[in-house]
């Protein structure tokens, strides 16, 4: 792999802590600003939100730009985003920052997906795809932990001084290793760009990556009050069994892009499947601890095994005009993913049969995802066999006319 594309990881590894950090500081946040747990919660539907209306507006508006010029530009914004976060007095102001954070998330995972694949052989794009994504891994497993404790230990600003450290260091290393003549934006106009939402199987594409990860999502949110809660850790287990989360995290994003290389619509499939039974059986294994653990591992692999493949699926169905921007709409459709699940897990939790029955509930939604995305493929099939019928009618009569 590339020297460019490990830059690409970097970026991806600052982003990560950010998206996730202010997950281990809500009770910090609401007592110092005075906010309800529940309202500083929003800080993470928030943000997510932010990077479904930023990732394909940005790369709209910077379509004409370099794919370099793209990224540091980003990277700038991300980390003067941070800075904001750190000196923010009020609860609107974090809220507004952690926004113009995000405005740079979705797009740069857009961008970088397609700068990744242009890197390496055809063969070898999901696994590029995977190796960026990395980055996001790597900040669960050790980022997120670090950012977790310092902000506990020095107050939750301290997270977010580090991560505009970690986006100053990102900033350098991709103006050091990536190519500006390797990543030339093409000229297209809004409309070109946008004519790739008139595809069905792209917004299928989408659709299912939304329900898929809404399903890792609706267990996540509420992963810290489930162990606590129903297996019965104590709140200073809660950070090690992460880890091994993120441990998860890092196999099955390697694992998926490996294999979509391989056979990319049976990973699709495949990836959703796994995860769907996996959230199912987590339901009865809340009351044991050991299980419950190994569990937790599986979750974090089932869920980033699906993201090289859906993230290749999109762009596969995409041919030169909008490749960014459907790339950029897959990355917000995961985080629209995140705030649905966070949602949906609160009305399970608050309005439905409580924590235990959050897995399961959540199990519904990759297999909702799994029916679309079959029911998609098929469409596509049948498509391509129309087409074929059509060529093979037309060759005899131009035979036929030639003579």
């Amino acid at each position: 792999m590339p020297v460019a594309l490990f830059a690409l990881t970097a970026g991806a590894f600052g982003i990560g802590v950010t998206e996730f950090v202010i997950m281990g500081l809500l009770l910090e946040v609401s007592h110092d600003l005075g906010v309800t747990v529940p309202a500083a919660g929003l800080l993470i539907s928030g943000y997510a939100l932010g990077v479904v209306l930023g990732g394909p507006l940005l790369t709209l508006a910077t379509r004409r730009w370099s794919r370099k010029t793209v990224l540091m530009s980003l990277m700038a914004i991300f980390t003067i985003g941070n800075a904001a976060c750190a000196m923010a007095d009020t609860y609107a102001m974090l809220m507004a920052a952690r926004i113009l954070t995000a405005l740079a998330h979705g797009t740069f995972f857009g961008v970088g997906s397609v700068v990744a694949t242009t890197l390496v052989p055809p063969e070898r794009k999901a696994s590029a795809i995977a190796v960026m994504f990395t980055g996001l891994t790597v900040a669960n497993i050790l980022g997120v932990p670090a950012g977790t404790w310092l902000g506990q230990a020095y107050g939750w600003r301290s997270s977010f001084w580090a991560v505009t450290i970690v986006g100053l260091i990102a900033l350098a290393v991709l103006a050091m290793f990536v190519s500006r003549d390797a990543a030339v934006r093409t000229d297209n106009s809004v409309l070109d760009e946008l004519r790739v939402l008139r595809r069905r199987p792209v917004l299928l594409g989408l659709l299912t990556t939304v329900l898929g990860f809404a399903g890792v999502f609706t267990v996540f949110t509420y992963i810290a009050p489930i162990l606590t809660r129903i297996t019965g850790f104590s709140d200073t287990a809660v950070s090690p069994i992460l880890l091994v989360f993120g441990v998860g995290l890092i196999i099955g994003n390697l694992v998926g892009g490996k294999l979509a290389d391989r056979r990319l619509v049976p990973t699709v499939i495949g990836s959703l499947v796994t995860l769907a039974i996996v959230l199912l059986a987590m339901t009865w294994a809340l009351p044991h601890k050991t299980w419950m653990v190994g569990f937790i591992a599986l979750l974090g692999a089932a869920a980033f095994a699906t993201v090289p493949p859906l993230q290749m699926w999109v762009l596969q169905k995409v041919d030169g005009a909008g490749e960014s921007l459907a790339s950029s709409f897959n990355i917000a459709a995961f985080n629209l993913g995140n705030a649905l699940g966070a949602w949906l897990g609160g009305i399970v939790v608050d309005h439905g049969p409580g924590l235990e029955a959050v897995p399961w509930a959540a199990a519904i939604l990759p297999g909702i995802a799994v029916l679309i995305a079959t029911a998609s493929i098929r469409a596509e099939r049948s498509n391509a066999h129309t087409q074929a019928a059509i060529e093979a009618q037309r060759q005899p009569s131009k035979a036929s006319m030639t003579a």
